[in-house]
């Protein structure tokens, strides 16, 4: 239906620029050379094309592209969101993570690449989106991101106070599922997200059947969101 479509034009994926491509250049070495790096892949040219160009995919959609908040929820060795600092620097990052080793490796990468647009928040996502800024980012993005995190259900809860009503949440995932996809409409309602369009976006190596998921925030953050940290993944909204 139209109502569920995206607006605005769809390109391909924008090349780096050479600025870009300098910047990102010490992160995928320290991937190479960091044994504490948060990712089993540590091969440069791996690297640039499972993390770099598959993070990259994401900006076929205009309104990532011409977001000027974006939170990357789970955001792990820094990927989407480096990636999108580097390629949006206009844009504003922020990189939320839970797990202290993670945020120190994208800090030792924000350190190394000096990209000035993009912060590092040590929190759960629920705690960070339950208080306005400056102490926390409830409303506060034009876009989420997410790649390989948890089930759309999920994402879409933990995405919602954070974006602003009509902010789009874009997912990165694999093979489309059918009972995944259910349960997220069936959350639509309690979640004040809008699933839009699923796109294609592979073949990349080691992410073969990667699509992205849209979804678009509808109206106010939804009483009683965020739930507890943990709640979204153990007790997700439209589970059957």
């Amino acid at each position: 239906p139209a109502a569920r479509r995206l607006s605005g034009p769809r390109e391909p994926a924008p090349e780096l620029s050479e600025e870009a491509r300098r910047r990102l250049e010490p992160v995928v070495e320290l991937l190479a050379t960091e044994r504490s790096a948060p990712s089993s892949v540590r091969d440069p040219e791996q690297a640039w094309r499972v993390h770099v160009a598959d993070s990259l995919s994401g900006l076929v959609v205009a309104d990532l592209r011409e977001a000027k908040r974006v939170a990357d929820v789970g955001a792990g060795a820094g990927f989407p969101g480096l990636v999108l600092a580097a390629a949006l620097p206009s844009a504003e990052l922020d990189l939320i993570e839970s797990i202290g080793r993670k945020c120190e490796f994208m800090r030792r990468a924000l350190e190394a690449s000096q990209l000035a647009n993009a912060r590092v928040i040590c929190d759960r996502a629920e705690t960070w989106a339950s208080a306005s800024p400056p102490n926390g980012g409830r409303e506060d993005y034009d876009a989420v991101t997410a790649r390989a995190v948890g089930r759309l259900a999920t994402l879409a809860e933990l995405a919602s106070p954070l974006l602003r009503t009509g902010g789009l949440l874009v997912a990165w995932k694999g093979r489309r599922d059918a009972a995944e996809e259910a349960e997220l409409e069936r959350a639509e309602a309690r979640l004040a997200m809008q699933p839009l369009e699923v796109l294609a976006v592979g073949p990349f190596a080691g992410s073969r059947h990667r699509h992205l998921h849209t979804m678009r925030k509808t109206g106010s953050t939804p009483a009683g969101l965020p739930r507890r940290p943990g709640m979204a993944k153990k007790r997700p909204f439209g589970a059957a």
